[in-house]
């Protein structure tokens, strides 16, 4: 990605010892400059006049870097120590700080963190190197090419100053029309494996501010009571109960009707008080399906013509193809609903201001929505509504709603009231589980031929599910002919040089609220492409990596990246060279941009029970920003893609999700994988993401490990515990 940049005069601050150096964007992204007393131009980067640099950055931490990758561009460019450089949220603004892969969409997802604003910040971070150096240049009568800033020193020319001494004078001049971006010859902080997490003292020892610990003076914390059933709505209530609640403020039931709001001064009292409330809903219109009848639903979509040729390749053509196959591998998936259940319940506070406006505390996810959404309900113009971006507990996809559902409960409940006190709104872990939003239920069904020589003459794949994206702001963008492609991702647009290969798709009804989830729809194609080629080359009696690698010699880059790391994968983890008792399964998939294989080792068998001893994951992400970083998505990113398929599913009866907490919705323990080797491949590549390419690979991994160690038992339907496997 390119940005260009242009030339734009520095405004004067009121005095050179208040002077603020300012780098930011204008809406078309180009580079700009500006001094302190134009502070809400929305910069990526700032200097105060002691010389303290602070990046502004754009997409919300939560968990996965961000705040550390782009803090590290700046400090790169700069010329700084990574403990010489502060990092502040943006404020909400998607003329400034839209994300690139979005359109005019502020907000974070889709792993484009680092994709999309590589270049912005460094080009930023550059603009304010240059701009120093000539300030000194100029003060101490000699050429800025002599110049250069070491860890915050400007030095050269027999001198040395720290930068701050030259912000004032800085704040005279104009951006550079095209600043020098550093050689990666030149790089002292990026790609160095020593670079740690810029938030990682304030989280140990608890200084760390998230949306969960905002307590405003005076403030009410609401909880919302939600039907049991999606879709319900209120008929009416009765308080009497939670009036003997100490603590109880108030309820009044939601100008949506879609619950209702309980009022108290504290979050316990809050809980209470809802329990003791009697709702009575109207459910004519909720979901009422079981989870059998979803799966039922799905099936049997599978066996009809798929509504969608996503490939747009014969099924006539494929179908005959396999007829004429030496022998045929087919197996049908099935992929159950699954909750984000980030650590951090969802939470929100919104507080009036002096001047008729409001601030929303948030950990917020995509802060174009609910500043939309603030400023319909409580009938506000956009720029009275501030959003106080904060940390997160974790989202995994939970906090990007299309409707910003959360945040909208908290402006319905703040509007119901005189706007006098603060209202936290707070949902607790059952709420989510039982009232959130899901990744999809999903089916597959495949049949492969095979020649006498066991190559593939024909590859036929229906699916069938529900779509995340239709019905959502972003489907102009993304569904296309009909076709949701997040639903479809990973398998028609495959790296492998599949022949006669045909991929359907079919729209299923909805199971109360979809959403996407970590890696989105690669969650479940990953699985089945991978353990299909798994299947196939056992069919053929072949290796299954230098199978795979048979199908990826068509000279892309896709395909060179995927086989490169295959192999350097086989290598590290030593394939085919384990101790008795032991098994390997391999996975390889492009996602995001990012390309990951990863070896899972087990010992034990389905029967006996099964052990995970070890992942061994290599991925090639681009230039590897921050490698500590990466290494820790990966790790994160296994550990979320198997936990999940090892044990949990959302599962409906009546339309009511049976889950509650982690006792019944169980996450991955420490003790469930013994070790996790993860190795970066070196590139000069544009950086790509790194949050969710971790998540695919490794499900299929572990089912093709379970299959070698298990009489070759295929998994096929999620989660593994109910399908005859139990680990230990």
């Amino acid at each position: 990605m390119t940005v260009q940049t242009t030339r734009r005069n520095f405004l004067r601050g009121g005095a050179a010892t208040a002077a603020v150096l300012i780098i930011g964007s204008r809406p078309d992204g180009a580079v700009a400059a500006a001094s302190g007393d134009k502070a809400m131009f929305n910069p990526f980067v700032k200097i105060d006049a002691e010389g303290t640099v602070t990046a502004i950055i754009k997409h919300f931490e939560k968990g996965q870097g961000p705040a550390t990758g782009l803090s590290t561009l700046i400090a790169e460019e700069i010329g700084l120590r990574m403990d010489q450089i502060e990092y502040e949220f943006a404020p909400s603004n998607p003329k400034i700080y839209n994300n690139l892969a979005f359109g005019p969409f502020q907000g974070t997802g889709g792993s484009t963190a680092m994709a999309n604003s590589y270049q912005q910040y460094r080009t930023a971070g550059a603009a304010a190197r240059e701009m120093l150096i000539i300030a000194a240049a100029q003060s101490w009568g000699v050429e800025a090419s002599t110049l250069s800033i070491e860890e915050g020193m400007v030095t050269g020319a027999e001198q040395s100053a720290p930068l701050g001494e030259f912000v004032a004078a800085a704040s005279s001049l104009e951006a550079p029309a095209a600043p020098r971006l550093k050689d990666p010859s030149e790089f002292r902080l990026i790609g160095n494996a020593e670079v740690r997490r810029v938030d990682s003292v304030i989280k140990g020892n608890g200084t760390a501010q998230f949306a969960m610990d905002v307590h405003l003076p005076n403030q009410m914390v609401a909880m919302i009571a939600r039907p049991e059933q999606r879709g319900g709505l209120v008929r009416s209530f009765d308080d009497n109960g939670s009036k003997e609640v100490m603590g109880y403020i108030n309820a009044a039931t939601l100008p949506n009707n879609a619950g209702v709001a309980v009022y108290a001064e504290t979050t316990w009292a809050a809980m209470q008080a809802r329990d003791a409330l009697e709702v009575e809903w109207d459910l004519d219109a909720a979901e009422a399906r079981s989870s059998d009848e979803i799966h039922s639903e799905i099936m049997a979509a599978l066996e009809a013509e798929p509504q969608y040729n996503v490939s747009k390749t014969d099924l006539a053509a494929t179908q005959s193809a396999i007829g004429d196959a030496a022998q045929v591998v087919e197996q049908a998936f099935y992929f159950p609903l699954l909750a984000h259940a980030p650590m951090e319940p969802l939470n929100c506070t919104i507080e009036a201001t002096a001047d008729g406006g409001v601030i929303l505390h948030d950990g917020a996810q995509m802060p174009t929505g609910p500043h939309f959404a603030l400023s319909q309900i409580l009938g506000l113009p956009m720029e009275k509504i501030q959003i106080n971006t904060m940390l997160a507990g974790g989202s995994f996809g939970r906090r990007a709603t299309p409707d910003a559902d959360y945040q909208t409960e908290a402006a319905l409940a703040f509007s119901m009231t005189d706007r006098s006190r603060p209202v936290k709104l707070v949902w607790s872990r059952e709420d989510d589980l039982r009232s959130g939003y899901y990744r999809p239920a999903f089916g597959h069904k495949v049949r492969v031929g095979l020649d006498a020589d066991g190559a593939i003459v024909g590859w036929e794949h229906r699916i069938a599910g529900q779509s995340v994206i239709k019905g959502t702001p972003f489907e102009a963008m993304i569904v296309h002919e009909g076709i949701d492609h997040s639903s479809v991702e990973g398998t028609a647009d495959t790296a492998y040089d599949i022949p006669n290969g045909f991929f359907g798709l079919t729209d299923t009804p909805k199971a109360t609220t979809t959403l996407w989830w970590r890696s989105v729809g690669h969650t479940h194609t990953a699985f089945v492409m991978e353990v299909m080629m798994d299947m196939a080359a056992k069919a053929a009696g072949q290796d299954p990596i230098e199978y795979r690698l048979g199908y990826l010699t068509g000279g892309t880059k896709d395909q060179q990246r995927l086989a490169a790391v295959l192999k350097l994968a086989a290598e590290k983890a030593g394939w085919g060279n384990v101790a008795e008792g032991r098994a390997q399964g391999i996975a390889v998939h492009k996602s995001f941009g990012s390309y990951v294989a990863e070896v899972v080792e087990i010992s034990g068998n389905a029967d006996s029970g099964v052990k995970i001893e070890n992942v061994t994951c290599v991925v090639d992400c681009g230039l590897p920003v921050n490698p500590d970083v990466i290494k820790a998505q990966m790790e994160g990113g296994i550990g979320y893609g198997i936990g999940h398929v090892m044990r949990d599913q959302i599962t409906l009866t009546g339309g009511a999700v049976d889950q509650y907490n982690f006792p019944d919705y169980e996450p991955l323990r420490i003790s469930d994988i013994a070790a996790i080797d993860v190795h970066i491949v070196p590139s000069a590549e544009a950086p790509t993401g790194v949050g969710e390419p971790g998540v695919p690979p490794a499900a299929p991994a572990l089912a093709n490990a379970i299959a070698a160690a298990s009489a070759e038992l295929r998994v096929s339907a999620m989660p593994m515990v109910e399908n005859c496997v139990d680990f230990v």
